[in-house]
């Protein structure tokens, strides 16, 4: 898909541009959208306070100019794909004075600490954002948590201090817990990058791909292909429970039944759940009664049906059609062959996923070849990936896209026809948002809902069973 056409797919409600993109775009020239970083008294002249941004790199070569086209209204708000990073103060000078009209939008994000990489990703895609979507009014203001709640806590009062009528981040659950009291005092909303439920609502706001949607979304596509009778391996911590409750609701509420869940230790052996899954030791019993019984026999049907048990390990079928396995990476590797060892036919027995999964390279395992996940559609995901590199120089992390559709989102909002609008009406507007993971709008209990594709594993890929909605039916919960 050509750059153009990439950015077209991708236009924005309220009469947004639609902004064609260069592969290696220069910085925006003097007076366009802003990124205001902290004094730094001992960084070498140049050299930015935050650690890992782009403008830390050394500039790409100047192409030109990327081209732009007209406004154009669309029904729902899709935000538009990153082009290129903006490029920052240095940050040896003091922050300017709060400029007339300013609109200032903190980003939290761990710049130190063990995840840096996720805050250093969520910072380059941010900036792309801040380039492709701000205007002349727009400042980004981004500060370190460091990864933790106290960290958090500082860099929220010091977004507010620069005037930030909107935080982006934290990232972990913990830090959101620390900042959100922090804003809401202030009267400033939180669009989060964690999925963990339990910090949403009151004025915070989950970006993050929730598990509960993707359990949703595969479970209702597996009852309408003829699945009705589930069962889930998931691992024993908070995630594996938010997946077993969700795919409790999701089978319950489209005809379908949950006749077993196993669980199993994170990081930990997962072989005795599996066993137990399976049932094995009772149908391992059966299969050498019915040996037993018949090797006493001489008659040579018997003779062959107990040549035919020999090849087997066990006998009878297994309680379920389908079955969840809440892992991804090595661990996932790991649990999956299990599967067929203990004599759980998998031609037979749909594999499920979910996000988790996002992973081509899990192709490798023939267990998992066949098996079906919901996650944003792989294109866009790829051709942002693809231009994320370009700029940067290295592959995004995964969390990556919800830095770029959280600045992107709040350019938006920024632009309302009678003013910057980040209350909670805008931000959860029925008709939502689109942008590099597809359609999203938030709940007023500050959930998310997405639009999600089921994709089937194949070998090294992805193939689309069924494509990701478009739009939004009307917000009735």
């Amino acid at each position: 898909m050509c750059p153009r056409l990439f950015a077209a797919t991708l236009l924005l409600c309220l009469a947004l541009p639609v902004i064609g993109c260069a592969v290696k775009a220069p910085p925006p020239p003097p007076g366009k959208a802003k990124i205001l970083l902290p004094p730094a008294a001992q960084a070498k002249p140049g050299e930015l306070e935050v650690p890992g941004s782009i403008a830390n790199r050394p500039p790409p070569p100047s192409p030109p100019p990327p081209k732009r086209g007209l406004p154009a209204p669309v029904e729902s708000a899709p935000l538009a794909p990153p082009a290129a990073p903006a490029t920052a103060a240095p940050a040896t000078a003091a922050p300017p004075p709060p400029a007339a009209g300013r609109i200032a939008v903190g980003l939290l994000v761990p710049l130190s600490g063990p995840q840096a990489e996720i805050g250093k990703a969520l910072l380059d895609a941010a900036q792309m954002a801040l380039f492709d979507m701000g205007d002349e009014k727009f400042t980004l203001v981004p500060r370190d948590t460091g990864g933790t709640p106290d960290g958090a806590a500082k860099a929220a009062n010091a977004v507010l201090d620069e005037g930030a009528k909107l935080i982006l981040g934290p990232l972990l659950a913990a830090e959101v817990t620390a900042a959100a009291p922090i804003a809401r005092r202030a009267g400033v909303p939180v669009v989060a990058f964690s999925s963990d439920t339990s910090v949403a609502g009151d004025g915070v706001f989950l970006l993050g791909l929730l598990p509960r949607e993707q359990v949703i979304r595969v479970v209702g596509f597996a009852v309408a292909k003829g699945r009705t009778r589930f069962a889930a391996l998931v691992p024993d911590n908070a995630y594996g429970t938010t997946v077993m409750d969700a795919l409790e609701d999701a089978a319950g509420n489209s005809n379908g039944v949950v006749t077993q869940v196993e669980r199993f230790t994170p990081g930990g052996d997962a072989t005795e759940a599996v066993k137990r899954l399976a049932n094995y030791g009772a149908r391992h019993d059966a299969l050498e009664a019915q040996m037993a019984g018949l090797s006493v026999k001489t008659d040579e049907v018997s003779r062959q049906a107990l040549a035919r048990l020999k090849e087997m390990d066990a006998v009878g079928a297994v309680s379920f059609d389908a079955v969840m396995i809440a892992e991804g990476g090595e661990k996932l590797r790991g649990v999956a062959p299990l599967l067929p060892y203990y004599d759980v036919d998998t031609r037979k027995v749909q594999v499920l996923g979910t996000a988790l999964w996002n992973d081509p390279a899990l192709g490798t395992e023939p267990t998992l070849v066949g098996g079906w996940f919901a996650a944003p559609e792989p294109v866009p995901r790829a051709e942002f990936a693809a231009r994320f590199e370009n700029v940067t120089g290295h592959r995004p992390h995964g969390l990556a896209s919800l830095g770029y559709d959280a600045v992107a989102l709040a350019a938006v909002l920024a632009r309302g026809d009678q003013g910057p609008d980040f209350s909670v009406g805008a931000l959860t507007a029925d008709h939502g948002f689109a942008g590099v993971d597809g359609i999203f709008r938030f709940r007023p209990d500050g959930l998310s809902e997405r639009g999600l594709a089921v994709l089937e594993m194949q070998r090294n890929e992805f193939k689309v069973l069924d494509p990701a909605p478009t739009a939004f039916t009307k917000l009735v919960n």
